[in-house]
């Protein structure tokens, strides 16, 4: 048996040596910067710092009126056209768009008086909890 360990020795050194060279090589940094970048840029907590782009605002009182503004995110194209008030649908006009109904407001009949309600109840129940000493 210790002839079989003699003979397995120099194979084990040398399968030692392969593995320590694959860990000292995996993680070098590139050349050229942090990134691997040849440009020299700030360098924040978590990479290099974006500059924010200025997006031009639209100040044309016509384009305001018959575009919607912003809606073309594509370099070619044009923003959507409105329409006149009778091509889009009546539930359009008839929905809510102001600060969120209170429970009060709500009709206990709907499916969305329930959610609210739940959902007000699990938040009550975790602030509660918070509260608690262990």
């Amino acid at each position: 048996m210790s002839s079989f360990l003699a003979s397995m020795f120099p194979l084990l050194r040398r399968t030692a040596a392969a593995q320590t060279l694959v860990v000292r090589n995996y993680a070098t940094p590139k050349a050229g910067g942090a990134l691997g970048g040849s440009k020299k840029k700030k360098l924040g907590k978590l990479g290099p710092v974006v500059e924010k782009k200025v997006i031009p605002v639209e100040t044309d009182a016509n384009r305001l009126v018959n575009y919607v503004c912003g809606s073309n995110i594509l370099k070619q194209g044009e923003d959507i056209k409105l329409k006149p008030d009778s091509e889009y649908p009546a539930w359009l006009w008839s929905m809510h768009v102001g600060p969120p109904l209170t429970l009060e407001q709500m009709d206990p009949e709907t499916k969305a008086y329930w959610r609210k309600l739940r959902r007000m109840a699990l938040q009550r129940n975790n602030k509660l909890a918070k509260l608690k000493k262990f």
